[in-house]
């Protein structure tokens, strides 16, 4: 009945929380499909059939030239791949089991774990996709050529943890209001589609039309990627500094919240979401 828990060091407890996020995350890949192969290949296929429609539309337009002089799949899954990352981080830290779930009866899982190993997974099979498809083009069409690519996997990373981190204040107040929340981070989702500058030209927008833009972080970080693909193109409207300080400010605002939430968490919420 009494048991004597020993006492761990820090660097024990590391290891600890560092172990169960990792299983936590591998859960998290083979939850989707069962299988981590087969969760690979369906972001691999949603990725080369959006990259596919851009190729079919921009070809049917005769607009292949003209966005950047360089390699025109580059400049498709520099925006597509970005877009991509962006809200399937977003959608699986807003789907993350929060404290009314059964998983959390289990020591010593917590919320934490959940929202890290849920972002992890996300990072983890849009990683695996944009390498195989980028292997995959270079080894069986032609040469893929990047000019800076450690710049490319910066803005990767980026558009990744800005995803995560508005997931999480997403997260946060889901509990307060399921439908609405649920609502506006769709409808932010779908918003990305045109407001992402995936499929044109920042440097070639209109100033007038600038702030309808500016506002998205995934907007800078697409356009910053491309900057460092094409050794021809120099972003002059966006910056890496704003969607990085979005970002700390949405996981400080997310935890904040996500803190007071677990705090006042209710068996009821789990019927409301």
């Amino acid at each position: 009945m009494f048991q004597r828990q020993a006492k761990r060091s820090r660097v024990a407890r590391v290891f600890s929380l560092l172990s169960l996020t990792y299983h936590a995350t591998v859960r998290n890949v083979r939850k989707g499909s069962g299988n981590a192969i087969l969760g690979l290949l369906s972001n691999m296929a949603q990725a080369v059939i959006l990259v596919a429609v851009f190729y079919a539309m921009f070809s049917i337009l005769g607009m292949k030239g003209a966005p950047v002089r360089g390699d025109f799949i580059v400049y498709l899954m520099s925006g597509v791949f970005l877009f991509l990352t962006h809200n399937k981080a977003l959608s699986s830290v807003l789907g993350a089991e929060g404290p009314t779930s059964p998983m959390m009866k289990h020591a010593p899982m917590n919320t934490l774990v959940s929202i890290s190993s849920a972002a992890l997974a996300a990072l983890y099979l849009q990683l695996l996709a944009f390498g195989v498809i980028l292997i995959g083009v270079h080894v069986a069409w032609r040469p893929v050529e990047i000019h800076d690519p450690v710049g490319l996997m910066r803005n990767f990373m980026l558009a990744w943890a800005s995803g995560a981190a508005i997931g999480l204040v997403f997260l946060a107040l889901k509990p307060w209001a399921p439908g609405l929340v649920q609502l506006v981070s769709m409808v932010y989702m779908r918003a990305n589609m045109i407001s992402s500058g995936k499929m044109f030209v920042v440097n070639q927008l209109p100033g007038f039309l600038l702030p309808y833009f500016t506002w998205n972080p995934l907007f800078h970080t697409i356009d910053q990627a491309r900057g460092a693909a094409f050794v021809n193109y120099f972003p002059r409207h966006t910056t890496e500094t704003y969607p990085a300080i979005l970002t700390v400010t949405c996981l400080m605002l997310g935890l904040m919240g996500e803190f007071y939430t677990r705090r006042r968490a209710s068996a009821s919420w789990g019927a409301r979401q």
